[in-house]
């Protein structure tokens, strides 16, 4: 799975969870996003950019 804003490679767990979040968009739909993505944005900027 990559990260929706910055299209790096999102790592899993070895029970094929992500490494990060999903945060809905203005649409509805659940976007993945990495945790670098995350630390360098708040969440309300994140939103923005999905």
């Amino acid at each position: 799975m990559k990260c929706d804003i910055c299209r790096k490679k999102i790592e899993t767990t070895f029970l094929n969870k992500i490494i990060g979040t999903r945060i809905r968009d203005s649409k509805g739909k659940k976007r993945a996003v990495c945790n670098e993505c995350q630390k360098k944005h708040p969440g309300e900027e994140l939103r923005k950019k999905l």
